[in-house]
């Protein structure tokens, strides 16, 4: 019983926390030029990323080990084809190209493509782990179904907020107390340009 309880937390802490944290990351690096800034998001995003493989690996080692493994549910066909996924998209990453190569559009396609799928499959697998303990153990999983989806909720909120916050920014909302409206906005933004054009990235 607490071989499932930890193989399916290090799965969640590893694909359904540690996983969307480095996509958050990576998609805030996305608004930065250059700088500090943009060098510690791209290194939240590595390191909680080899983290995730890491706990990942430990979980399917530990599954292998110690469960019945054969293969007869999808739990178990989704979480093979998961670790086969995870480590692909890790090499992947080792191998990334530099900015403005030839192969860097088609690398980050296959990057992109290869997160988008096992966070989609991961988030799929996790429900259907508490599934699978359900039926073995007869346990209520109800609460942390809830749990899982308000975590889920929440991250997709933030993904999709940190995207439009610059856009709302420019619509005069008050920030502190002042209201800063687009002229504004503009403006200051220009003399930001102005001030760090002689900074190179």
């Amino acid at each position: 019983m607490f071989e499932i309880r930890l193989h399916g937390f290090l799965l969640w802490a590893s694909i359904g926390f540690l996983m969307p944290v480095g996509i958050l990351a990576i998609r805030m690096s996305n608004r930065q030029e250059c700088g500090t800034r943009l060098k510690i998001l791209f290194y939240v995003h590595v390191v909680s990323q080899i983290l995730s493989l890491l706990i990942s690996t430990a979980g399917a080692v530990m599954s292998v080990k110690n469960f019945n493994n054969s293969f007869n549910n999808h739990h178990q066909r989704l979480g093979l084809a998961l670790y086969g996924i995870i480590w692909l998209q890790a090499l992947t990453g080792v191998l990334r190209p530099c900015r403005g190569s030839k192969g860097r559009s088609g690398w980050f396609f296959a990057h992109w493509l290869l997160g988008t799928a096992i966070s989609i499959l991961g988030i799929i697998n996790i429900y259907t782990g508490l599934r699978a303990y359900h039926e073995k153990t007869s346990r209520n999983i109800k609460p942390w179904t809830i749990v899982l989806t308000a975590e889920i909720s929440l991250i997709a909120f933030v993904y999709l907020f940190q995207d439009k916050w610059l856009y709302i920014q420019k619509q005069g909302l008050i920030l502190g107390d002042e209201s800063v409206t687009p002229k504004q906005q503009d403006s200051s933004s220009t003399e930001k340009q102005k001030e760090s054009s002689s900074e190179k990235c």
